[in-house]
């Protein structure tokens, strides 16, 4: 347990969600909690978003475009005349959207209270979209609609970079050099970077902070980080500034670019556990052993430490480092430098140049990670939006989500689009459904909500069966959604267990709907088997969303046109309730990236430099021009999701000349036909039953004594009558396994106990038994 002094802030710079926290800083805060350090945590695009959106922020913004030089749109200019409607309605439309006062829903939906810009131009048939009912969540997405209209005067305007979810993100966006941030970093901060900083500088006071870390998940966080770092670098060139997350593990892996070292002293890669306790340790003995000496080090050597030269604040750090190097020897009185015990970690060294230390230092294991710790993040303040009207975007945009990983890592790690030679995905590792379940309520307790998003990159089946039953064992009611793949070990039981679990909702890679790309993607998943699987979850009323993808190496016009076929039978079946088309992209770190021959395709930029690298530009040589079926994919896809022109040809939603598609227009009916194993063959798999325990009595029929068990559920009590010899069997057998989750009862285990005078292949073809099938009664 560590007793360090140090105090650390984790940061989660603009824009991430407006919904809920991004996790990473909630994960990092429980590990080094549970280790005994001093956390706080700030999510300051959260806190940006409510500044600028508030009566005085919005002040700011309209006297700042008024007296600049802006060549307004027509729409900017139509949004100024309407400058006191927005002003007098901002305050009461956050704190709608905040959950805080939904009875201003009728009036958004009703009286036109808000002001309408060009977001409205294209308002859907929102009866249709939302019924007659569903008035708060239509006035969810006007005031989504509203926001994004002022979002879009002030990305015209004062803040160029600003964006609800990638804020600047066009500078960090396959960027190789340093050069364009640079020369962004070194202007003078524009109204959004003033408002930052002032919520920095009150953070700061606050907090008094030794170390302070940024997760950048996305490149549209990198700006906003590197903006707070640079001002932390001016009021506290003593602080130690890190970062991590998705975007530096993806794009930064091969960093030589000095001057990001002018802003950030540690760069981490991968998960983040194992690099920030070996850096605190460090820091922590610094800070102990010689508490000013790295300061003393560097006033002796002549560094000046000004608040606004951010030029000399980058020769002072470079000097500090040197110090801390110096202190080192010195303490050790080793002559050479001392290697620094630091894993996955860059940093500039004393010569100035970019260095990566990466001592052999075990994984933190994925049960000790802790629980993530949601403590002084404003939880009430988040923004339930409705910015798009699907269904699973929905999920994403609107609503209070903890967000939990069931394992590390992807069971699967074979797809070639895919990341899978990076840490993140290839080291799969699990932790026992009973401590998932103690982080869940751990978790309950604190935020009081009880809604969960898994984060896996694909949460494997097993460990859900087994999550789903800890929680039903424990009588822990969430509510709960993730990522998975299609694979068929998701029988239509499984998604039944998983439903009474609580799960709503489901994601995962249909991908390209041809067998052939599949094969070649290793998807580990066929087109009929996706139907099945599809089939199950919304049998079981979970709802389903398909990643889908165009553009990948070799795939012809014919293949696209195909696939296209394919999702419309599967939006026509009712199967699929959601989806979203992604153009192909080829990662540096991807098995099509490592080795384009392979996949037919020649990687043709860009070259790699001193900054980021990871998307690659390639050259498709035998597939078809992908760019030009996106508008069409989208569009069909749109209409299907809300059930509309399924059968329409699919040339209808091109602008040029496509083929007939191929594929056979029952091939997911024909799936779905397929015959399934019987249960008799079922002898190794585990009975559950998801009722109760039922009442059992004896009578006398027509045809000789029976036996009658009732059960009373929730939405309806039925009985079930069986020979009066197998309705005490059958009572203690579903009892037993009501009473005693943790007795793993096998279907064998049950014939070997079934009355003596009857056929048990029999039974399991028998009407009672089939409506108990119906009913709960689950082989897993």
């Amino acid at each position: 347990m560590s007793t360090s002094p140090l105090r650390i802030l984790l940061i989660t710079p603009p824009l991430t969600q407006l919904n809920t926290p991004y996790p990473a800083t909630a994960y990092i805060k429980g590990f080094l909690s549970g280790r005994g350090y001093q956390v706080a945590q700030a999510d300051l695009g959260l806190e940006l978003v409510l500044k600028l959106f508030s009566q005085a922020g919005l002040s700011q913004v309209f006297t700042e475009i008024e007296a600049g030089s802006f060549e307004l749109s027509n729409n900017a200019r139509r949004m100024l005349r309407l400058k006191n409607s927005y002003l007098s309605t901002i305050g009461p439309v956050v704190r709608f959207l905040q959950n805080k006062d939904n009875t201003l829903a009728p009036r958004i939906c009703h009286s036109r209270f808000l002001p309408e810009a060009s977001r409205f131009d294209n308002v859907a048939d929102l009866e249709a979209a939302f019924g007659t009912m569903g008035l708060t969540d239509q006035a969810r997405h006007l005031a989504t609609l509203y926001l994004e209209d002022l979002g879009d005067l002030i990305k015209e305007t004062v803040g160029p970079q600003f964006g609800f979810s990638r804020y600047a993100e066009k500078l960090a966006m396959s960027a190789t050099t340093f050069d364009e941030l640079h020369e962004a970093l070194q202007a003078p901060p524009n109204l959004l970077d003033r408002m930052l900083q002032e919520l920095l500088d009150e953070l700061l006071v606050r907090t008094e902070p030794n170390v302070v870390g940024f997760t950048v998940p996305f490149p549209g966080n990198l700006y906003g980080a590197l903006r707070l770092a640079g001002r932390i670098k001016q009021l506290s060139p003593n602080t130690h500034t890190l970062m991590g997350g998705g975007y530096p593990n993806t794009e930064l892996r091969q960093i030589r670019e000095p001057r990001f070292f002018d802003y950030i002293d540690f760069l981490t890669l991968d998960d983040g556990e194992g690099p920030w306790l070996r850096l605190l340790e460090w820091l922590g003995e610094e800070k102990e052993g010689q508490p000013e000496s790295v300061y003393r080090h560097a006033e002796l050597a002549g560094a000046s430490l000004p608040l606004t030269n951010s030029i000399v604040v980058g020769e002072a750090v470079d000097m500090l480092q040197q110090a801390q190097h110096d202190c080192i020897r010195e303490r050790t009185n080793i002559s050479k430098p001392l290697p620094l015990p630091f894993q996955r970690t860059f940093l500039r060294n004393a010569a100035g140049e970019v260095e990566y230390i990466n001592q052999p230092f075990p994984d933190i294991p994925h049960p000790e990670v802790g629980t993530p710790d949601y403590s002084d993040l404003p939880l009430s303040e988040y923004l339930s939006v409705i910015e798009v009207l699907n269904p699973m975007h929905r999920l994403w945009s609107d609503g209070r989500w903890n967000k939990l990983t069931v394992a590390h890592g992807c069971y699967w790690k074979r797809c070639s689009f895919c990341d899978v030679t990076l840490d993140y995905i290839s080291r799969y590792e699990t932790a026992p459904s009973a401590l998932l379940v103690d982080r869940i309520e751990q978790i309950i307790a604190q935020t009081g909500q009880t809604g969960f998003h898994f984060v896996d990159e694909a949460a494997p089946p097993l460990a859900l069966r087994d999550l789903a039953i800890e929680l039903l064992k424990r009588r822990v009611s969430i509510t709960w959604w993730g990522n998975i793949r299609f694979e068929k070990t998701f029988s239509p039981d499984l998604c039944r267990l998983l439903a009474a679990s609580g799960c709503i909702a489901v994601s995962g890679g249909l991908e390209v709907a041809s067998d052939r790309l599949l094969a070649l993607m290793e998807k580990g998943v066929t087109i009929a088997q996706v139907a099945r699987v599809t089939d199950g979850f919304t049998q079981a009323g979970i709802m389903v969303h398909a990643y889908l993808m165009y553009g990948f190496p070799t795939e012809t016009a014919q293949e696209t046109v195909d696939s296209l076929e394919v999702v419309r039978q599967l939006f026509a079946a009712g199967i699929v309730q959601s989806g979203y088309w992604h153009r192909f992209s080829m990662t540096a770190h991807s098995p099509v990236g490592k080795n384009p021959a392979k996949y037919q395709v020649a990687a043709v930029g860009p070259e790699p430099g001193p900054f980021a690298w990871n998307d690659l530009w390639h050259d498709d040589p035998t597939g078809a021009n992908h760019e030009q079926f996106g508008a069409g994919l989208a569009k069909a896809l749109y209409n299907y999701l809300h059930g509309v022109a399924l059968h329409e040809p699919l040339s209808f939603w091109f602008d040029f000349r496509v083929p007939k598609p191929t594929v056979p227009r029952q091939l997911v009916q024909q799936a779905l036909q397929e015959p399934t194993k019987p249960d008799f063959a079922k002898q190794n798999q585990r009975l559950f039953w998801l009722g109760n325990a039922p009442e059992l009595r004896q009578e006398n029929g027509k045809k000789g004594p029976r036996a009658v068990l009732t059960f009373y559920e929730q939405a309806e009590d039925f009985e079930v009558s069986v020979p009066a010899t197998v309705g005490p069997w059958l009572h203690t057998l579903l009892t037993d396994l009501t009473a005693d989750y943790d007795t793993k009862v096998l279907l064998k285990d049950a014939a070997r106990t079934f009355p003596t005078g009857h056929s048990f292949e029999r039974f399991l073809e028998s009407a009672a038994w089939l409506l108990l099938r119906e009913k709960g009664l689950l082989v897993l």
